[in-house]
C-alpha cells in the first residue's frame, strides 16, 4: 500500500507503468487534486481513481505550489509551529493500510527518511519521538496485532512550509522497524 500511495503523491512512474509521454496531456481546465478525486470515489461519483487523472491531478497540484515553496528531502527535519491535527497510516504484515487522525503538538518534530523526487505534492514522514506519538496516536488494539509493523505520515509540501519549520537538512536516525 505504501508503494501505491508513493506513486500517487510524487513519483514520475505512473502506476500503470506507462511513460508519461504515452499518457493523454492534462486538460487545460483541469482543476482537480488528489484529494478530490478521492472524495469523488468516496461520493460515489467515480468507482475508480486511475490513470491519468491522477497524474493529472500530481500535475495540477505541484503548479498550485508558490514558486519559493521548498520541497522536501531526505534528511530534512521539520518542528510543528502548532498543535494540528495530522493524518497518520499504519503498516501491516499484510495487504493492508490502516491509519487514522491524531494530534502533533506544537514543537513536536518528523523527519523525511527518504525522498527520491526534486519536485512532489507531499512526503512520508517518520515522528522523531516515535514511541511517544506511536502511542498516543495508534490505538492499542493495532499496535498489539500481531501483523503491525509502524506507522508513519504523509505530509504535503504546502504543509511543510505554513505548519512547520525546518530545523535540520543533515537528519539521521535509525528508521523504527
Amino acid at each position: 500500500m505504501k508503494n501505491w500511495l508513493r506513486k500517487i503523491f510524487g513519483t514520475k512512474k505512473t502506476v500503470d507503468n506507462s511513460k508519461p509521454t504515452d499518457r493523454p496531456p492534462r486538460p487545460a481546465d483541469w482543476n482537480l487534486t488528489i484529494d478530490d478525486l478521492i472524495k469523488e470515489m468516496n461520493e460515489g461519483k467515480r468507482k475508480l481513481v486511475e490513470q491519468p487523472y491522477i497524474d493529472w491531478a500530481r500535475e495540477y497540484e505541484l503548479s498550485t505550489i508558490p514558486k519559493d515553496y521548498r520541497f522536501p528531502r531526505t534528511g530534512d527535519l521539520y518542528e510543528s509551529n502548532i498543535d494540528q491535527e495530522i493524518d497518520f497510516m499504519t503498516a501491516w504484515a499484510a495487504p493492508f493500510t490502516g491509519g487514522g487522525k491524531g494530534k502533533i503538538l506544537k514543537g513536536e518534530r518528523i523527519w523525511i527518511p527518504e525522498q527520491t523526487d526534486e519536485k512532489c505534492i507531499g512526503a512520508y514522514a517518520d515522528p522523531v519521538d516515535y514511541s511517544q506519538l506511536e502511542q498516543r496516536m495508534v490505538s492499542e488494539t493495532d499496535r498489539s496485532a500481531d501483523k503491525y509493523g509502524g506507522f508513519y505520515f504523509h505530509v504535503k509540501t504546502v504543509d511543510l512550509n505554513e505548519k512547520f519549520r525546518l530545523v535540520d537538512t543533515d537528519f539521521k536516525k535509525e528508521r523504527h522497524k
